[in-house]
């Protein structure tokens, strides 16, 4: 597998710009739901105050999705870039 450097610097560009989304996504779930949650307590969804929701329930759920979106998204770069596993 032979590329150029400039396809290795769009590559890493790409790939850094993604990480640096993929983890505020997840700092946003992880951390700031967590502060808010007795604000968000005022609202209910399923019977149970939202804070508490998202906090037991809602941010796994999210974890979960951003890691399959992360890893599409990823692969999308190395299809683009002449990086994947199969070139």
């Amino acid at each position: 597998m032979t590329t150029d450097r400039s396809m290795q610097e769009v590559h890493w560009a790409k790939t850094k710009s993604l990480m640096i989304r993929t983890l505020i996504i997840w700092f946003v779930f992880a951390f700031l739901v967590h502060w808010f949650a007795d604000s968000l307590n005022g609202s209910e969804i399923f019977g149970f105050p939202l804070g508490f929701y998202m906090a037991a329930q809602g941010s796994l759920i999210a974890f979960v999705v951003l890691i399959f979106w992360f890893v599409r998204a990823q692969n999308k770069i190395d299809v683009e870039c002449g990086m994947s596993e199969e070139d």
